[in-house]
């Protein structure tokens, strides 16, 4: 094996950018490990452990360390690092005429300056480690200007601490844990391509807004505004601090005729107080729990509510169809039923989805693999799929439901990586169900991206529910239910 390890000093790029670094390196012939990050403690304990050398680093360094099997394959990772990054830093405009900003607070200061000048609203996207997300954050909303927190692993007294001056200054932390939002038709984060709409989104959830409004998209429905504020905003110990600030926000925007509301199973009391504002446009409840909507049937409410037709979702059945499928089409659990001997197994990416699936399923084993502990110093699973790829090979048999979330800033490619481990499941006589989440507008192309999961065997549903149905079905073909 052949390493390079090197500590760039003072080089910084965000935390997302550098993920997809790392994933397209990784995916290199040859290329065993390939680590692009910020020179963390944690970032730099996972080199180490990884059995690299690395030299004395601070936070503010980069660290690159890559393995590779010979040292032209090393040579050749380099030069696409290079590449990588360079295009990364082209795309960010980092060619200016004058030095820039050394702090996020003079930075938010000089684009609220000229966002005065120009009219135009501002604001500051923070994707660094959890650690450190709080400083910046308030930098940001100290300076004027509302913030979206990419980051994770942030603690719950500093995310109350940082929205209640939030609120003071008159700005909306979106975050944090915030995976997408999309402001005026720009996405930030995870975001699918939306068409511009009527309907506004406040959302307790990343992968779960994505659904609402992809589905909304696939009905002709836009959107005008999808304000992200984090997975524990309607928690009790939050107390849906930024949701009463972006449900309000809404309220006040002449493009937005409907606001739906989407969360993960939130606390009751908040759930009321937060629907019990009194505003003047109508608020449609997706909030997730036993007895309550799952987010498709939301979908079709919003549309009756905006007189619009509901249409049959998109979903491209197992061909040809498997032995499980065979046993739900006959309704038995006879010999074709037999192929299937095991549990149903959620292999998800999006939480909010992994939630709703568990709900409608009533039984399995789920694993949300975008949690903190499965991303701490490592790229999501919407960008990187190597260990839901290794659970889904370790599954001999039963019945396998994973997401594949489109859009911006998720992997390019994803059934390029998924597809041959769907299709050697399906060769076990593992039955793999597939919830597409995205657009048409997504540059993955979500039709090329179904088609090539079905033709692995996988069934394929652009509705989360839908899929989480068929699975369970599958799964009591197989017990005899």
């Amino acid at each position: 094996m052949n390493d390079l390890v090197e500590v760039r000093a003072g080089v910084y790029h965000d935390s997302v950018s550098l993920m997809r670094v790392s994933q397209a390196l990784a995916g290199r012939p040859g290329v065993s490990v390939a680590i692009v990050a910020m020179a963390t403690e944690l970032n730099v304990g996972l080199a180490c452990d990884a059995g690299f050398s690395v030299p004395p680093a601070t936070p503010g360094d980069l660290l690159v360390a890559i393995r590779a099997s010979s040292e032209d394959a090393v040579q050749e990772a380099a030069c696409e690092l290079e590449r990588q990054l360079a295009a990364r830093g082209a795309a960010s405009g980092s060619r200016r005429e004058e030095a820039p900003p050394r702090t996020t607070r003079s930075a938010a200061r000089a684009a609220a300056r000229s966002a005065a000048r120009s009219g135009d609203a501002t604001v500051a996207l923070v994707s660094v480690p959890g650690e450190y997300a709080f400083l910046e954050a308030v930098d940001a909303v100290e300076a004027g200007i509302s913030v979206m927190i990419f980051s994770d692993n942030v603690p719950v007294e500093q995310e109350i601490l940082l929205k209640d001056r939030a609120r003071e200054q008159g700005v909306l932390v979106m975050g944090p844990d915030c995976g997408t939002a999309v402001i005026g038709g720009a996405g930030l984060g995870f975001a699918n391509v939306l068409r511009p709409g009527p309907v506004g989104v406040v959302a307790a959830s990343g992968t779960g807004a994505q659904q609402v409004t992809s589905l909304l998209d696939l009905a002709g429905v836009g959107v005008s505004h999808l304000l992200g504020v984090g997975g524990r905003d309607l928690s009790a110990e939050v107390g849906g601090r930024s949701t009463i600030q972006a449900l309000r926000a809404l309220d006040a925007d002449p493009a937005t005729e409907l606001i739906v509301l989407v969360s993960k199973p939130p606390a009751a009391e908040v759930a009321r107080a937060v629907q019990d504002l009194g505003l003047g446009t109508k608020v449609v409840a997706a909030l997730l729990g036993p007895g309550q909507d799952d987010l498709t049937t939301a979908v079709e409410r919003v549309l009756g509510a905006l007189g619009r037709e509901v249409p049959e979702w998109p979903a491209w059945p197992a061909w040809p169809a498997s032995p499980a499928e065979h046993a739900v089409s006959e309704g038995t659990s006879g010999p074709a039923g037999d192929a299937v001997r095991g549990p149903l197994r959620g292999l998800y990416s999006g939480g909010t989805l992994c939630t709703e699936a568990a709900l409608i399923a009533g039984t399995g084993e789920f694993t949300d693999f975008g949690d903190d502990e499965y991303t701490r110093g490592r790229a999501h699973p919407m960008i990187d799929p190597t260990l839901r790829l290794e659970a889904l090979d370790a599954v001999e048999s039963g019945v396998v439901l994973l997401d594949v979330v489109l859009g911006q800033g998720a992997d390019p490619d994803p059934s390029a990586r998924l597809a041959p481990g769907v299709a050697r499941a399906c060769e076990r006589g593992v039955a793999v169900v597939v919830a597409l989440v995205g657009t048409d507008g997504d540059p993955q192309g979500l039709r090329a991206q179904a088609a090539r999961l079905n033709e692995a065997g996988a069934a394929v549903f652009t509705s989360n529910a839908a899929a989480a149905r068929h699975a369970r079905e599958l799964a009591r073909a197989h017990a005899g239910a």
